[in-house]
């Protein structure tokens, strides 16, 4: 059988909180990713897979799956060794409560357009299903 702890508050002898700062607040999910080549993720939190849909195209499906596509999304992306004089970032795509979609994009002075990071991140927030 399984038991349930119920506490309102947690305090480590200096700070108290409520638990539902910590349940409501947290990262549901996070990732660090190598898209160039390797098409992983390197370290994650809630996140089984990557899927690569073509140049910059990704999605990052969760392990458990968001309450509705209405959550909050995050991240940037760049190249460790290259586009070094460019903004990168994350381009939010039409999510699902089952994957975070993205393109991921960058700029220079004389071009932008999608490509395949090596170092992309990406944070949610939001209620878990």
């Amino acid at each position: 059988s399984m038991s349930t702890l119920e506490v309102s508050n947690l305090n480590d002898g200096t700070t108290t909180v409520a638990t539902t700062f910590v349940t409501n607040g947290s990262a549901k999910a996070w990732a660090m990713a190598d898209m160039d080549g390797d098409d992983a993720i390197e370290d994650s939190f809630n996140f089984a897979s990557v899927t690569d849909n073509g140049t910059g195209d990704y999605e990052f499906n969760f392990t458990n799956s968001m309450s509705s596509a209405s959550y909050a999304k995050s991240g940037n992306n760049g190249n460790k060794a290259k586009r070094t004089d460019s903004v990168t970032i994350n381009r939010p795509a039409v999510s699902t409560s089952s994957a975070y979609k993205f393109t991921s994009l960058f700029a220079t002075s004389s071009s932008e357009g999608a490509y395949d990071a090596d170092d992309i991140s990406a944070v949610i927030h939001g209620d878990l299903a």
